[in-house]
């Protein structure tokens, strides 16, 4: 029985892990003795070896153009040579080639500023490095960037965050092609979680957050992280950091871009993900230290933030303590 195609796309300047990712991914679902098992080519646009950004090289087992067939699944690394790989009209055009032969269309990191340099992403949700979005936003006004989930599925097209946001892509396809039990092998053979939900934020909000250099503001963050649980509403928190409630609106959106209310349901919601990653309390304590009126409400704010229950973003990040992961969620991959 033939293999499902798997073209990883390579270039001068790739990250090694977005590479390696994939494709030790998909080599450790062929262990588990899938069927069909998955055929991995690394491709780059002549053939030659890949010089990776650390310096070392690896060595492309295809070129593009050698390519012509149906492909199962079509990704496009990223790394610090995407501006060169995104301006470079062989790739692209060669990626213009192929998507309509794949059944699916991904991208890792930067990647995702290839695809849309080949019109790829035109009119859909993608999401790439935290670190890269805004870039990514300003030369293609086309694509609907969202810099927060690991990974983003818009249709055929999925795109995904930095780095080892690559495997979290990974195991969705190898979940949605095999099955989660095959996918929970590979995650444990890899010595990983399970697979992060695709809305769970890149990275934590406080290391998002520009450093204010008001003292105000940062007075405000100390005490709200501090005081989760109690009345943070305007007045009081206004009152409590001795200005008045219009001042503390205008400093938070001078300094961090944020509201108070915001940054407050932020702070509460990141508090909320580690209670929930990190303690077994049960829902209506993590509601209660966290400053949420019930479990009820905690539910619908979390779920209308991350796009996943508090009870199966908890099941898909604690272990059961001997040693075995739960089992994971069958809703992890966001579609749109």
């Amino acid at each position: 029985m033939p293999g499902r195609s798997v073209v990883v796309v390579g270039y001068d300047g790739v990250e090694l892990l977005d590479v390696a990712c994939v494709t030790s991914g998909f080599d450790h679902a062929n262990r588990r003795g899938i069927s069909p098992p998955y055929e991995v080519t690394l491709a780059s646009p002549i053939g030659r070896p890949i010089r990776c950004d650390t310096g070392l090289e690896i060595r492309a087992q295809s070129r593009l153009d050698s390519i012509t067939g149906a492909v199962d699944t079509l990704i496009v690394s990223g790394g610090l040579g995407y501006v060169e790989a995104a301006a470079d009209d062989r790739l692209v055009a060669h990626l213009r080639r192929l998507a309509p032969r794949s059944r699916r269309v991904a991208s890792v990191c930067t990647g995702a500023t290839v695809l849309a340099a080949a019109g790829l992403l035109d009119g859909r949700r993608a999401t790439t490095h935290w670190f890269y979005a805004d870039e990514l936003a300003r030369r293609f006004p086309a694509v609907r960037v969202d810099a927060a989930p690991v990974y983003v599925r818009d249709g055929p097209v999925a795109t995904s965050g930095g780095v080892t946001a690559a495997l979290d892509l990974t195991l969705a396809f190898i979940e949605e092609d095999h099955g989660a039990r095959v996918a929970r092998e590979v995650a444990l053979g890899l010595v990983t979680y399970l697979q992060r939900p695709a809305n769970q934020a890149q990275m934590s909000m406080y290391l998002r957050l520009p450093s204010p250099e008001n003292r105000t503001v940062r007075r405000m963050i100390d005490h709200v992280v501090t005081h989760l649980g109690e009345d943070l509403s305007g007045a009081p928190l206004a009152t409590a950091l001795g200005v008045s409630e219009r001042q503390l609106s205008r400093l938070c959106l001078e300094h961090i871009g944020l509201s108070p209310a915001r940054f407050v349901r932020l702070a509460r919601l990141d508090a909320v993900t580690r209670l929930l990653t990190d303690s077994a309390e049960p829902l209506t304590a993590v509601a209660r230290a966290c400053g949420f009126a019930s479990a009820e409400t905690l539910r619908q704010t979390f779920v209308a933030r991350y796009g996943i229950s508090p009870s199966r973003f908890r099941a898909a990040h604690q272990s059961t303590g001997d040693g075995n992961f739960l089992s994971p969620p069958r809703d992890r991959v966001q579609t749109v």
